[in-house]
């Protein structure tokens, strides 16, 4: 007997009338009636619960949330989806080329120290001499190894990429030695150096009052009876434009001048020969023996050359010679 629930209740249903059918034709033909339309009945029942069973069992539809790019058009129509990647599909995988190692700049191990803090000596005035050759000791050098020499050999071992210990050590001296040259008596008795060098005083200038002018030692001498009361760079004319040499004198001094032919300044201007000078340059200041004046005999120290023009007077001598 079949059960009524959900959809069978047709076939029962469906059952009873033709039972009913039958009774009412004939016993024959009802069996017959009835055989036929509860088969019939029976495989449509079936053919639903199939159905049923095939809908049960499909997967349903996954609900995600919207791309953001969902139903968007490319320009020039729709664009074609892209099949979803199978999970049995194999990974590619990317090799990347390694990066050239570079390997770090390592610092040598100082060797045992020649000179170090607390040492006194002659050696150590000498180290403080080269290191103010190069701008890494100032003032005044001494016998004593102390803070401000452990200070500028730091700093030169920094720049020179070797141990910094404040220490002097074999590499740390060679360096220094290969950078610098013998101080000289003057660098280590703390005298500023002497521009002429010792160079013999010209005849001419070892009586009364003469600026002395020695082109062999680029130098300038004032020379009060045959003493030297200073010295001073100097810088010539070039070959073009040279610096007339004899004896001369001093016919004008201009503090402030400017020359009319080439619009420069000659601050300090002392005027011995047809509009030559000793006068102060800026362009030696800055570019040193790499230029030339015109004609004139140019000094960079303006501090010194302010004090020699207050000393110069009219009509002193002035001695332009090579040693």
């Amino acid at each position: 007997m079949l059960s009524v629930r959900g959809g069978r209740r047709v076939l029962v249903t469906v059952a009873v009338t033709v039972a009913l059918a039958a009774t009412a034709s004939g016993a024959t033909y009802a069996a017959f009636s009835l055989a036929a339309t509860t088969d019939s009945a029976l495989r449509e029942h079936a053919e639903a619960q199939a159905a049923r069973g095939r809908a049960a069992a499909a997967p349903r539809a996954r609900v995600t949330a919207a791309s953001p790019t969902a139903g968007r058009t490319a320009v020039g129509g729709p664009s074609p989806s892209a099949p979803e990647p199978s999970a049995a599909a194999p990974v590619a995988l990317v090799s990347k080329k390694p990066s050239h190692h570079v390997r770090a700049r390592t610092t040598p191990r100082p060797g045992p120290p020649l000179l170090q803090r607390g040492d006194d000596g002659v050696q150590v005035r000498e180290l403080q001499a080269r290191l103010r050759q190069i701008a890494w000791f100032s003032g005044d050098v001494t016998d004593h190894y102390g803070e401000h020499t452990v200070a500028a050999v730091r700093g030169f071992q920094a720049k020179r990429q070797v141990a910094v210990t404040g220490e002097v050590d074999r590499r740390t001296l060679d360096l220094l030695q290969a950078m610098t040259h013998q101080p000289t008596a003057d660098e280590l008795a703390n005298r500023a150096p002497d521009p002429a060098g010792g160079a013999p005083l010209d005849a001419r200038c070892r009586t009364g009052r003469a600026l002395c002018i020695d082109k062999t030692t680029s130098s300038l001498r004032w020379v009060v009876e045959g003493h030297v009361r200073k010295s001073l760079d100097v810088r010539f004319g070039s070959a073009y434009t040279p610096t007339r040499e004899g004896l001369f004198h001093v016919y004008w001094k201009d503090r402030d001048h400017v020359s009319h032919e080439y619009g420069s300044a000659m601050p300090l201007s002392m005027f011995f020969s047809r509009g030559q000078a000793v006068h102060y340059s800026s362009d030696f200041a800055a570019r040193g023996y790499a230029g030339a004046s015109h004609g004139c005999v140019n000094v960079r120290d303006y501090a010194a050359l302010a004090w020699l023009f207050d000393q110069v007077a009219t009509g002193d001598r002035v001695v332009i010679y090579r040693s």
